[in-house]
């Protein structure tokens, strides 16, 4: 499993692994592995995002995904009752399907906003998809190079947050609060794309 999380999803792994224990208990106990784990949890995701959010289900969308989205801890705990640890197969298989998962959350929402004609909100949270994918990529890039892409304001779990809040908090009637959690999402992750390559640049002329 990917066990390199940022620092907000470092301080919440000690309470939910005690939450997701005796869950993780029972898969283990029915033959359930990680990799099997890290796959429900991404298809939970896609579907529910993709079915939820064009019909304009937000909350209810942003609920159901939360809890497939916590399946990217339950992994880890199941590797860990299962004695099997992490593996490098389901670390490049966790980070694959988190991006597949977070690709689909977005694209469902562009969805909802096609279906109510907000063309310039479709194509905000295009951006979001397209510079959280690059946020992704540029520190795997820089790490496959033997380089550090550590930083930056907007990654996985924040964008997360964000998102499904906001959407949460629409589907309420709460105003406003999906197209600027957009907005945000959008600028934050193009600087986060832009620090990261500064940080990149910045160790390729120190060598």
């Amino acid at each position: 499993m990917a066990y390199d999380r940022t620092a907000m999803l470092k301080l919440l792994r000690p309470a939910m692994t005690r939450i997701l224990t005796p869950l993780g208990r029972a898969l283990v106990g029915r033959g359930i592995g990680p990799n099997a784990v890290t796959a429900i949890g991404t298809l939970g995701t896609v579907v529910s995002a993709l079915l939820f959010f064009p019909l304009g289900q937000l909350t209810w969308g942003a609920l159901v995904i939360t809890v497939f989205v916590l399946f990217d801890l339950l992994d880890g705990v199941v590797a860990r009752l299962g004695g099997k640890g992490g593996s490098t197969w389901g670390a490049f298989l966790d980070s694959t399907l988190d991006r597949v998962a977070d690709a689909a959350i977005f694209a469902g929402l562009i969805l909802y906003f096609i279906s109510r004609h907000d063309t310039l909100m479709a194509a905000v949270t295009l951006v979001c998809l397209i510079a959280g994918s690059l946020v992704s990529y540029a520190k795997a890039r820089a790490e496959g190079l033997g380089l550090t892409a550590d930083v930056g304001l907007a990654e996985r779990p924040e964008r997360l947050v964000v998102a499904l809040v906001a959407a949460c908090f629409a589907g309420l009637g709460v105003p406003y609060i999906l197209p600027a959690g957009m907005w945000l999402l959008a600028a934050a992750s193009v600087f986060t794309v832009g620090q990261r390559v500064v940080a990149v640049h910045r160790q390729t002329r120190e060598r």
